[in-house]
């Protein structure tokens, strides 16, 4: 069944549950949602997924969160999503898409990588910094921000 994707514009509960499940800072995460453009994406009249694209530099733009929700995970929805955001960034005539994640976000990594995004740099103790509470991912404190872009 093919996911189709909607520019949203009032995120809904049901948003914001899964935008807290990828990042769990409301505060970080009300920033960008009302700055950047966010699009669902919807399976059988359901949402499965959301990602949001904020526009960082002239021709840049940021993947800030993107997430798919926990029934349906591991099905490549994850993978047509990023798939989604290049094809948006590149119809919007950017010429870099950048994405952030944690340096324990496995999953996320090998996925990236998948799709061509090339690491590019590390902001160390970024989650540190940045959330009040301590984030455990795959039994390791998440410390370090992977930073990775793709030409596009």
């Amino acid at each position: 069944m093919t996911l189709i994707f909607k520019e949203i514009t009032k995120l809904t509960p049901q948003h914001f549950e899964l935008l807290l499940d990828a990042d769990p800072s409301q505060n970080i995460v009300e920033d960008y949602a009302k700055r950047g453009n966010a699009f669902e994406a919807i399976k059988v009249n359901k949402l499965v997924g959301i990602v949001v694209l904020l526009p960082t530099r002239p021709e840049t733009i940021e993947i800030v969160n993107i997430a798919v929700h926990q029934d349906f995970q591991n099905q490549g929805i994850g993978q047509d999503i990023l798939k989604f955001a290049i094809q948006t960034a590149k119809k919007q005539n950017y010429v870099t898409l950048e994405i952030g994640t944690g340096s324990t976000s496995f999953g996320q990594l090998y996925l990236y990588q998948k799709l061509n995004f090339r690491i590019t740099g590390i902001d160390p103790d970024f989650f540190i910094r940045h959330y009040d509470e301590e984030i455990i991912e795959n039994g390791l404190i998440l410390k370090d921000m992977l930073r990775l872009q793709q030409d596009l």
